[in-house]
């Protein structure tokens, strides 16, 4: 079965100025198109009309509507101006740079979105500010060690940044540094500037056939490892979430960290800045080093403790290093290790580049409006990671796992207290290929938000679960068959509760539902022990019965009168003349007067009405 793109609903475009005008540069019409993958996204969104559904509309909020219906997005610090340009196709923007703290705190209350780079601290106290309206934070880079990611959780704000866009520039500014070292070329530089002839002090070393450590082999460390190959230099790495076998597609060797920092002659830092790697070149390191090994830093600065690389430094371990990054960004005009004879530095500019800061402006645009518009984000950080082909796959099942949350904690009698929640996926495919912690968060979020006044969205719906007592369990059924299709089905169980609707009960005792989905659309199979097909749309009514003839006709005749226009319906029975369950989808919510009928229907024993 091919599945179904999801219908996607916009927000509307009407034109409207940006809250402030950005002094980086003229507009769009003055510069030429925007690159083919952002002109077709642009195109998209002023072709989209709002009245058009949209399934994936609840996987974050609406965006609050600041004038028009647009969002409104503020950038404090310097984008790109096509970035800007994609920005302002959907959205109010303010460009307000160089804000205080307090002066954020002030502005954020009144914005959807926010757009920064490393310069402006994302802290607990700006996400308490926004008062719940701040629904994504938008890193122009890679790093997101400025935003404090639990609090962005905990208020159910998106992180999402940009991860691709500079990686080329960064490699090539650290093969740069590399070089550059290797060779002097920066004291020479500035030696021949003060009017000195001194050949024979900057005599350098060849890098071919040296070792070079890649400390971290993600995107930007691989390209490192290509590039240095070119050179003729032997590579190996250390990173403990590397694939073999892309690495040795490089020829790459991974190594351990203790192998890798004792036989590299030079070692180049390329991993994230997180506890576990706060200052992990220290003393203790730089003595496990070869004597005379240099160092080249293009990733955080926290990452090497720069006391003791000046130590390292003096007493003639380290021979040289290049630093792109410090621990505090501009260091201090008097630093030593600044100042150092030995070291090479740059302020920053890894990504600095001209196609990559536009490369970024543009990835972070497009990252932020996916966000807007709800659509699940292949770049969050504080959200289950999945690629953007596992995303598209899994769009309906999403949607799915939503209303079957929704609809089974409709079935719990209003002194049951949910504490534990079952989820069966029934597949084809081996459980290394199913990742299932999105439909787990959208179940959640389905289960949590019709008894509570928490918003729930992919971002913090593991952390509201936690924060409620309320436990998660996955089980997965392997079935024989084509791996085509992701999933066949999706149960949900809800264990030790009362029911205020019997026919919902397993033979287990518990509160039980599944779903499948179907033409892309997702469907009601099961309730309880009882087989039905309804499409989860609108509202629905479950009725219990005696299977008798006639009952059916008596309901729908019911429904009728009262206005209700009924979209499905569908019988599940366990014996004929025995009992059924009816399952009626409905596109209005009947009055109570429709429902007492039904509910004094002869041989209706008891019925739901349910909100989708």
């Amino acid at each position: 079965m091919a599945l179904a793109t999801p219908l996607r609903h916009h927000l509307p475009l009407a034109a409207a100025p940006a809250v402030a005008p950005d002094p980086a540069g003229p507009s769009l019409a003055t510069r030429g198109a925007l690159p083919p993958r952002w002109a077709r996204l642009r195109s998209s969104l002023a072709a989209s009309p709002s009245s058009e559904p949209r399934l994936t509309r609840s996987l974050t909020a609406p965006a609050a509507a600041a004038a028009g219906g647009r969002p409104t997005v503020l950038v404090t610090e310097k984008l790109g101006p096509l970035g800007l340009d994609l920005l302002r196709s959907f959205a109010n923007v303010d460009c307000s740079y160089e804000l205080t703290a307090e002066e954020l705190r002030a502005k954020v209350s009144l914005v959807d979105a926010l757009v920064v780079r490393s310069g402006t601290r994302v802290t607990r106290e700006v996400f308490e500010a926004a008062r719940g309206r701040l629904r994504v934070v938008g890193r122009a880079g890679v790093g997101i060690d400025n935003v404090d990611l639990q609090a962005a959780t905990e208020a159910g704000c998106l992180v999402v940044n940009a991860p691709t866009a500079n990686t080329v520039a960064a490699a090539e500014h650290a093969i740069a540094l590399l070089t550059a070292m290797a060779r002097n070329v920066a004291q020479a530089d500035a030696s021949l500037k003060a009017g000195k002839w001194e050949r024979s002090k900057y005599v350098g070393v060849t890098l071919v056939g040296k070792t070079l450590a890649v400390m971290g082999f993600g995107k930007v460390g691989s390209e490192v490892a290509r590039r240095a190959k070119g050179l003729g230099m032997d590579i190996i790495a250390h990173d403990p979430y590397a694939a073999v076998d892309r690495a040795r597609a490089i020829g790459v060797d991974l190594v351990s960290f203790d192998e890798a920092i004792s036989t590299a002659d030079f070692i180049s830092l390329h991993m994230p800045l997180t506890p576990s790697t706060e200052k992990l070149f220290n003393d203790e390191t730089f003595a496990e080093m070869k004597k005379g090994v240099r160092i080249i830093n293009v990733a955080r600065g926290g990452v090497v403790d720069e006391e003791a690389l000046l130590r390292a430094l003096d007493n003639g371990t380290v021979a040289q290093a290049a630093l792109d990054v410090f621990i505090e960004e501009p260091p201090p005009i008097d630093s030593k290790l600044v100042q150092h004879e030995n070291v090479t530095v740059t302020p920053h500019l890894g990504a600095s580049t001209t196609e990559a800061q536009e490369g970024v402006s543009l990835e972070i645009a497009e990252a932020v409006i996916g966000a807007l518009r709800g659509d699940l984000a292949a770049t969050a950080v504080n959200a289950p990671m999945v690629p953007a082909e596992v995303l598209s796959e899994l769009s309906p099942y999403v949607v799915l796992a939503e209303k079957l949350g929704r609809l089974v904690v409709q079935l719990v009698s209003g002194g049951s207290g949910v504490k534990v929640v079952k989820v069966v996926y029934s597949s084809t495919r081996d459980p290394d290929d199913l990742d299932t912690r999105i439909l787990r968060a959208m179940v959640t979020k389905g289960i949590v938000e019709p008894i509570s006044s928490a918003f729930v969205n992919i971002v913090n719906a593991d952390y509201v679960a936690k924060q409620r007592g309320l436990q998660i369990i996955e089980e997965r059924i392997l079935l024989d068959g084509s791996p085509e299709i992701p999933l066949d089905s999706i149960e949900v169980h809800l264990t030790n509760v009362e029911s205020k609707f019997a026919g919902a009960l397993s033979d287990a005792g518990d509160i039980k539902v599944e779903g499948k989905v179907k033409d892309g659309s997702p469907h009601l199979t099961l309730v309880g022990s009882f087989s039905v097909d309804v499409s989860l749309e609108g509202n629905l009514i479950l009725c219990c019965q005696v299977d008798q003839p006639g009952i059916i006709g008596k309901v729908g005749s019911i429904l009728g009168k009262m206005n209700v226009n009924v979209s499905f319906m569908s019988v599940g029975r366990t014996a004929p003349g025995k009992q059924a369950i009816m399952a009626i989808g409905v596109d209005e919510e009947p009055e109570k007067e429709a429902l007492k009928l039904i509910g004094e229907t002869p041989f209706v024993e008891e019925f739901v009405f349910l909100k989708l």
